[in-house]
């Protein structure tokens, strides 16, 4: 693989961010001194356990780890409970902002008895220990007490995006045989209700699948078909009637550090959804010190914002999991980004005082793309950390958040002097918690790098054949030695574990990304391995095509996909949204040919560069680039059913039909 990108600027943290930071130098190390004392001290610092483990690693049946091996715990005890026996239970624990424009706030206290309400209700069910629950819902705050009664009594959850169809349903439900699917009756997506009830009685349509009871939360108000006794032989029932009956008093249960804590499905290249199974005492010791040492939490005094849906590994770790065990506030947001209005982000941040704000460099570049003047509006002074998940960001995109939202101190007011730094983290859902960030206090962070593995992680860049790669070099990246929130395998499938990360080099796991380190040791992300395309001979990173097509002052956002080309085997086709106020003007496409042969190399240039109102997109603002590989060599797109927008599809194709002959 071949990188031509080049950054060289750096911002360190401010004197004052540093002095005050809760993440030093000291910890990086205090890991490499000792890596499994390091995770140890950590593990016993920032949780509670109701028995103390004896062992910090188990790696003698590689590559099956266990971790903390012999402590017992409970991960809904050390969300919840303890910060209400700590004198707590008055610090806000959930900001609920629904799209319509309603608000909720719970306390700890008040967290803790939805919790155990929940809890009972479960057990009332049958749900008993190790049983799994299937979790379908928007994102309300149900959601997160669902996945913490289930944690309570040991039931182990499944959460299926609230975006996936009932054919996606119900996979998920029959491999995990779930026993219990929680849902609602919809939601609201753009001013509209949006159901989800029907696409869970398409899922349970046919026979044959495992469940037993259907629990209903009254969210929109939708009519909805309500059984409550169905041909299957499963019960439906409403959340309030069966929930708020329930004793606020639960007595929880300390569970094995082992003990499955949630199996959450991703994509795998067979069709077939992978199950990757997390569990407890590990999986919370690397989300709860990551999310406090990452976001430089303190308590006390911040409000902490992720964008992301429960839906992804995003929302388990860094909204359900890490936040609360830290005893965080924070807010929850159910709907999109432009409704009602395209300043509804900041105009969350403003009136709750946000202080940390966790999103996607997606919808960094949306914001980009409707302009700063919508930003300007808004008092974002209370931002004192950004942070970006999903994929690299480019570091144009990267400039804009620092600069638009990073130095706003309100309006009509000059920019801060510090902006807020920016944390961009590289992880997995099968590696559970960040692995490669930069500390806030610490690290001169870089526009466009993920930088350095966080403490107790060790990473590295290798071959083809798995020799590391000196500085410079663009290679594949591995992860050296286990961690403690590593996943445990894929759902009932060993093997497929085995063969999918860990056969390609033996010892190490293979995280399937590219990556390469620049002079000063920065580790730069360059996208999946299968998002590479072999143009004349050369492996080039569609994610670096992307970033130089962003840092055009014309250019919002790109996509960048290989075409088979009789000439040089794949040539290069980009997809891009324009700026607000740029226009689609003779002469662009040359243009932005020429940008990124003068950005990249010659050999980089796009053989066709389209203008487009949109991107194909998941409700997750995950691109579909397999659609625009459909279209760019001239096939009908594929099943477009999963987009926020299936329409985006038929424009982009008859604009390549009339644009460029495909």
């Amino acid at each position: 693989m071949e990188s031509m990108q080049k950054e060289t600027r750096t911002f360190p943290p401010s004197e004052a961010f540093a002095a005050d930071a809760v993440a030093t130098a000291e910890k990086y190390e205090k890991a490499r001194a000792d890596r499994l004392s390091y995770w140890a001290d950590e593990a016993r610092a920032t949780l509670s356990w109701d028995r103390d483990f004896a062992e910090v690693l188990d790696w003698s049946e590689a590559p099956f780890a266990k971790w903390f091996v012999g402590g017992e715990l409970n991960a809904a005890y050390n969300a919840v409970d303890r910060h209400v026996e700590a004198g707590n239970g008055e610090r806000a624990a959930i900001h609920f902002e629904g799209e319509p424009g309603d608000s909720r706030t719970f306390t700890y206290a008040q967290l803790k008895d939805e919790v155990s309400r929940a809890a009972n209700a479960f057990e009332s069910l049958g749900v008993t220990k190790g049983d799994r629950v299937a979790i379908y819902m928007p994102m309300i705050p149900e959601s997160v007490v669902t996945m913490l009664a289930c944690a309570r009594i040991g039931a182990i959850h499944s959460v299926v995006f609230g975006g996936f169809s009932s054919d996606a349903l119900r996979s998920r439900v029959d491999d995990a045989e779930a026993k219990l699917v929680v849902t609602a009756d919809g939601s609201y997506r753009r001013g509209k209700p949006s159901l989800l009830k029907p696409n869970v009685d398409a899922a349970l349509a046919e026979p044959g699948h495992t469940v037993e009871n259907v629990l209903v939360v009254r969210r929109n108000g939708e009519d909805v078909e309500f059984t409550a006794e169905r041909e299957d032989g499963a019960r439906e029932l409403w959340w309030h009637d069966l929930v708020a009956g329930q004793s606020a008093e639960h007595a929880y249960v300390a569970h094995d550090s082992e003990h499955p804590l949630f199996i959450l499905y991703t994509s795998g290249t067979t069709g077939k959804p992978k199950g990757i199974l997390h569990t407890t005492g590990g999986y919370l010791t690397q989300t709860a010190v990551t999310h406090r040492d990452t976001f430089d939490l303190k308590p006390e005094t911040d409000v902490y914002w992720c964008t992301a849906d429960v839906g992804w590994v995003t929302g388990h770790s860094y909204i359900t999991y890490g936040p609360l065990v830290n005893g965080a506030t924070q807010v929850i947001y159910e709907g999109t980004p432009d409704s009602p209005h395209k300043g509804r982000l900041w105009e969350i941040v403003q009136k709750y005082g946000v202080t940390q704000f966790y999103t996607a460099p997606t919808l960094i570049r949306t914001c980009m793309k409707w302009g700063r003047e919508i930003p300007d509006e808004y008092d974002l002074s209370s931002l004192r950390v950004l942070g970006t998940v999903g994929e690299a960001i480019n570091p144009e995109a990267w400039m804009w958040f620092r600069e638009v939202i990073g130095a706003n101190n309100g309006p009509g007011n000059p920019p801060k002097e510090h902006p807020a730094p920016i944390v961009d983290t590289w992880w997995q859902t099968e590696t559970g918690a960040h692995m490669i960030s930069p500390l806030p206090g610490v690290t001169h962070t870089k526009p466009g790098s993920a930088q350095a593995a966080v403490p107790g992680v060790e990473v590295g860049i290798v071959d083809e054949l798995g020799e590391p790669l000196d500085v410079g070099e663009a290679g594949l990246l591995v992860i050296k030695e286990p961690w403690p929130a590593m996943l445990r395998g894929i759902y009932n499938d060993p093997e497929r574990y085995q063969e999918t990360y860990w056969s390609r080099f033996g010892d190490v796991y293979f995280a399937g990304d590219g990556a390469r380190t620049d002079e000063d040791g920065d580790i730069w992300l360059m996208g999946r391995v299968d998002d590479v395309m072999n143009v004349s001979g050369h492996r080039l990173s569609t994610t670096e095509i992307e970033s130089a097509l962003v840092s055009h002052d014309a250019v919002a956002e790109a996509a960048v996909v290989g075409a088979k080309d009789a000439t040089t085997g794949e040539a290069v086709v980009a997809f891009v949204i324009l700026r607000g106020d740029a226009e689609d003007a003779e002469g662009l496409e040359q243009e932005l040919r020429n940008h990124v042969g003068q950005e990249i190399g010659p050999i980089a240039k796009p053989r066709n560069v389209l203008v487009v109102p949109e991107l194909p997109k998941t409700r997750s603002g995950k691109i579909m680039r397999r659609l625009l590989k459909d279209v760019a060599e001239g096939r009908e797109a594929g099943d477009a059913s999963t987009l926020a927008d299936p329409s985006v599809m038929q424009q982009i194709a008859e604009d390549m039909r009339t644009k460029h002959g495909v």
